[in-house]
């Protein structure tokens, strides 16, 4: 990435589809529909107490990682309410915590518990400094760097170490639910209009991001060991 010119927060970022208010809320769909981050990540929570891991670090793994998913949604839900720079901070800094959390959890999983402790601070705290960086500087490469290796590397996990529960395949699953709701946000507009104006592709990314991250609860409540801890 530093090869990759400064990437500035362009302004036009903030001027979505549907502002539409509705029942005092402002950019009501935008905002509602980070419900969905909410309710998947309170099911996650709670799936985790009757989930079956080989370890306890695990468990906390996905503690973490599911109770960013409620602070995503919260915090989604602050800066759609009034869109600009300041309050996306706060949308990002939560969502990079859930993606770099998932893949810590993949890697406890696919490579050892170890490593995948091992990595979740770390991570955390290179998410965290890729938003002080934007925050300081105005230059957005490490946060594109936090936001999207992930989705090279987990897969990559998935598909080069072997499991260690099944349900493995979910993995993929996710990611292709956050590729389709990125796409949904890219194309924010046209899908606002090819349906009537009915929803934009910037709600629809929220919902389909919060199924990815319902799917990640289901993995957890449904997968069983296929090899021991490591």
């Amino acid at each position: 990435m530093f090869f990759v010119p400064p990437i500035a927060q362009d302004q036009v970022y903030h001027r979505f589809a549907d502002g539409r208010p509705w029942l005092g809320i402002p950019n009501f769909g935008d905002v509602v529909s980070n419900l969905a981050f909410v309710a998947a990540g309170l099911v996650g929570l709670a799936a985790l107490r009757r989930a079956g891991f080989d370890d306890a670090r695990e468990r906390t793994i996905f503690a973490v990682h599911f109770a960013a998913q409620v602070l995503t949604g919260i915090g989604s839900a602050y800066y759609h309410w009034a869109p600009d720079d300041a309050r996306l901070f706060w949308d990002r800094l939560p969502l990079t915590a859930a993606i770099l959390s998932f893949m810590a959890a993949v890697a406890a999983e696919r490579v050892s518990v170890a490593a995948g402790w091992r990595l979740l601070v770390p991570l955390l705290a290179a998410g965290a400094a890729s938003l002080l960086w934007w925050k300081g500087t105005g230059d957005l490469r490490m946060y594109a760097l936090a936001q999207y290796a992930p989705m090279i590397t987990i897969p990559l996990l998935a598909m080069l170490l072997p499991p260690r529960y099944t349900r493995g395949t979910d993995i993929f699953a996710v990611v292709g639910w956050y590729s389709l709701a990125k796409a949904c946000e890219f194309f924010d507009g046209l899908i606002f209009d090819l349906l009537g104006g009915a929803v934009s592709g910037h709600t629809l990314k929220h919902v389909l991001a919060g199924v990815g991250a319902f799917w990640i609860a289901r993995m957890v409540i449904l997968r069983k060991r296929l090899r021991a801890v490591t």
